[in-house]
């Protein structure tokens, strides 16, 4: 009965200050659904914003389902645009939800144009301090099937996150945060890296808030 009435969030898990190198900009990771308890079509977003200009973005329309209690699989479409590259559009092929012991699981496949594949994996854990202060650490990975270096990406194990952020809970609505979060590239990603005049790894600073509507 419950999945005959439709509901709608958006969350922003993350609009951030970031600071490394002295360089300073803008990054987002959130997401809007609307659907039942069983079937959700989902608007994922995330990117970066630099001297007030989108420099990089990945957004995904999807459609959502669960499958069990913490699970869900997602079927749809990625596009990625980044200032100066080629645009890059896939079918996406994913499963979300909450693994034992409480982390927070993401796993998407893409398939491309002219043979491009792609994996991204993504974990974070929250973990308790006080009723409203908690640390949340995360891992997050990208993995391509063949070179791109239009988009200075290689083949393999590409580039990957790891990151360290104190929230507090103001409200279910507001969690305001600081936080550090470490950057690599790998293999040819991280020659092509180096080749445009960037680091292979960076040190991140980062002060944001997570909002819930």
């Amino acid at each position: 009965m419950s999945d005959e009435h439709n509901f709608a969030s958006v969350y922003i898990d993350r609009l951030e200050y970031v600071r490394a190198r002295g360089q300073e900009w803008g990054s987002y990771d959130g997401e809007a659904w609307v659907g039942g308890t069983y079937n959700r079509a989902a608007l994922k977003a995330e990117g970066e914003v630099a001297r007030g200009k989108l420099r990089d973005s990945r957004t995904q329309l999807l459609w959502r389902h669960a499958v069990s209690t913490f699970w869900d699989t997602e079927l749809g479409l990625r596009f990625d645009h980044g200032a100066g590259m080629p645009n890059r559009q896939w079918l996406a092929l994913g499963l979300k939800g909450l693994a034992p012991y409480w982390f927070d699981v993401v796993a998407t496949a893409f398939v491309g144009s002219n043979g491009r594949t792609a994996l991204w994996l993504k974990t974070e854990y929250d973990v308790l301090l006080t009723q409203r202060l908690y640390l949340q650490p995360s891992v997050e990975v990208n993995l391509y099937g063949k070179d791109d270096e239009r988009r200075g990406i290689g083949s393999g194990l590409s580039n990957g996150t790891a990151g360290l952020r104190l929230k507090y809970e103001i409200t279910r609505q507001v969690t305001p945060y600081i936080g550090v979060e470490w950057a690599s590239n790998f293999g040819k990603t991280a020659d092509y890296a180096r080749a445009a005049g960037e680091p292979k790894q960076e040190t991140r600073f980062v002060a944001g808030v997570s909002l819930r509507f």
